[in-house]
């Protein structure tokens, strides 16, 4: 999985796994009923997904 960064502070976070059956998560995007996207890691087995990160107050961007 490509790394979240910080575009305030420059943290970073590296892999995120599935605690199902322990696949790497993926990025990806949702976009809501207003049209908004919204970044996520989601698992490549369908086991489920979650928001990006946050830090410093916003979303994490991961270069994809």
């Amino acid at each position: 999985m490509s790394a979240y960064k910080c575009e305030v502070c420059g943290m970073s976070v590296g892999t995120m796994t599935c605690g199902t059956c322990g696949k790497e998560l993926v990025h990806s995007t949702i976009t809501t009923e207003e049209g908004e996207t919204i970044h996520v890691s989601e698992c490549p087995d369908g086991h489920g997904k979650i928001k990006s990160p946050m830090c410093c107050g916003q979303d994490m961007t991961c270069s994809v």
